[in-house]
């Protein structure tokens, strides 16, 4: 009959440390919508003090939005993509503008 030898009788136990991968958490644009009632100037002024954007880059941002349909705000995590999102809402309905944003894998 075979002895199986336990770890006190001269087995060496040998333990190997194995690196975890991090994966990159995933980003999200946040996106504009164009509409027919919203005012460029109130693009512009969400775009400064939602998303933190200069009145040049605003300016830019909310043209891209009026000629193309669509434009990018800005590229954060999924709960602060979710938070800005909330944040143009709140501000637009205040406003009594019908703005909408969205977000989607970058």
């Amino acid at each position: 009959m075979a002895e199986k030898k336990g770890k006190g009788q001269g087995d060496l136990a040998i333990a190997e440390k194995q690196k975890a991968k991090t994966k990159k958490p995933k980003r999200f644009r946040v996106l504009l919508h164009n509409d027919d009632y919203t005012t460029m100037e109130f693009v512009v002024e969400v775009l400064e003090s939602v998303f933190r954007k200069s009145p040049s880059e605003a300016t830019q941002i909310m043209l891209k939005v009026h000629n193309e349909g669509v434009g990018i705000a800005g590229i954060y995590s999924r709960e602060v993509a979710e938070t800005k999102v909330e944040q143009v809402h709140a501000s637009a309905e205040s406003a009594g503008y019908p703005l909408l944003a969205s977000y989607e894998p970058e």
